[in-house]
């Protein structure tokens, strides 16, 4: 059996087991999968992080920078409270369809906005609303703009929130500094930025399962 294969085999246990799916996160999978989404959606186990992360923030706004079909979506519109709001912003207006159904079917549609456009428009306009600081930002958009979204994201929170960065290893691309792919270069520009932010105090996880070989980054805002 390949490494690789373990992986797998281990996500799948560990997610029938304490992330199992239900109709609505399972019928987002589907719907994504026939309306031609890339593949790049978070693990099931990797959404129960998500949720579980939120729920230990006490969080009431969520703010999502990226929501494919919405399956993360619902992980974490679910930790919210009944008065809680989780603003998503999706570049794609055809995969933001298929989220905004898909996160109807889960019951969320009180809760849970998608806004559709390029996020480094979207993100100035959301802070000019003056919204409450968001308790947790889920940022899982293009990798070259991930300075800029963890600035914002800082911008758009306050003391004790919590960044979650995905996607940072890239395969073990992240440590090869003469990289010039822009995925690479705005990964690597975010994780050093959130080492230098007097603001922030973050680590980066390494990962293997399902998703193959990738890892996120936590950074916390500090007073």
């Amino acid at each position: 059996m390949s490494e690789s294969h373990v992986w797998g085999e281990v996500d799948a246990y560990f997610t029938a087991h304490l992330a199992p799916d239900d109709e609505a996160l399972a019928a987002a999978l589907r719907d994504s999968d026939a309306a031609g989404l890339p593949h790049i959606n978070v693990a099931g186990n990797q959404g129960k992080l998500l949720q579980l992360l939120a729920q230990i923030q006490g969080a009431r706004h969520i703010l999502e920078i990226g929501t494919l079909g919405g399956y993360s979506t619902i992980w974490l519109g679910r930790a919210l409270p009944a008065d809680g709001r989780l603003v998503s912003l999706e570049y794609d207006p055809r995969h933001a369809e298929v989220a905004v159904r898909n996160i109807a079917r889960a019951g969320l549609d009180k809760l849970v906005e998608v806004r559709v456009g390029p996020a480094l428009e979207s993100l100035p306009k959301l802070a000019d609303e003056n919204p409450p600081p968001f308790d947790l930002v889920f940022i899982d958009a293009d990798k070259a703009n991930n300075p800029h979204y963890v600035e914002w994201a800082i911008r758009l929170t306050s003391t004790g929130s919590l960044i979650v960065l995905d996607n940072v290893v890239r395969g073990g691309r992240v440590v090869d500094a003469d990289s010039t792919a822009p995925d690479v270069m705005g990964t690597r520009a975010a994780i050093e930025l959130i080492a230098a932010h007097p603001r922030l105090s973050g680590t980066a996880i390494q990962t293997v399962g399902m998703k193959g070989y990738d890892g996120f980054a936590l950074a916390r805002v500090l007073a």
